[in-house]
């Protein structure tokens, strides 16, 4: 007799259906991460490192800022506790003129990558190895809470850049029709 999983209690997977935490969180980090980078998909050199408000942030600044002070802060240094230096100010969102876009959204693309690695080899009730001494308001909590924090702020920044975007060129990530 022939059991299937339907009838054997195994767990059923339909390719379109996340059953696992750990890849319902990753899948939403990554439509965020994917939000970041299809948003800013065609800017030229200038348009990536034109500030259009007083704070004077750029699309490159916001980049890099999410790749070192997000992806590389989070999963590299609190979860896997790896010795980072961190910045300073403003340090990561300014981006020196003769570092190509390029080298920036390679950076992100490599920090995603090595914070994907930590998430897969750490249990999502892991406490972080390594917690900063200047977040005393900011308790240490597990992968499932980090990830959901980087979630938030990648979308957070990945509307900064929608709104960059609309004003630059009117092109919409999202487009709302009645």
């Amino acid at each position: 007799m022939m059991v299937s999983a339907l009838t054997s209690g195994a767990p059923v997977r339909h390719p379109c259906v996340v059953n696992d935490e750990t890849q319902a969180l990753l899948t939403a980090l990554n439509a965020q991460r994917e939000h970041v980078l299809g948003a800013l998909d065609g800017l030229s050199e200038d348009e990536l490192r034109r500030p259009l408000l007083p704070s004077g942030w750029t699309p490159l600044g916001m980049v890099q800022h999410l790749a070192l002070e997000v992806e590389r802060f989070w999963f590299r240094g609190a979860v896997g506790g790896e010795p980072l230096t961190l910045t300073s100010g403003d340090e990561a969102w300014r981006v020196p003129a003769e570092v190509p876009s390029a080298a920036i959204f390679g950076l992100y693309r490599d920090e995603i990558a090595r914070a994907d690695a930590i998430i897969a080899a750490t249990p999502i009730d892991a406490m972080p190895k390594w917690w900063p001494d200047f977040y005393t308001d900011f308790p240490p909590r597990p992968l499932r809470r980090t990830i959901l924090h980087v979630i938030a702020e990648t979308a957070t920044h990945a509307g900064h850049l929608d709104a960059f975007r609309e004003l630059t060129d009117g092109t919409q990530w999202v487009v709302l029709t009645e």
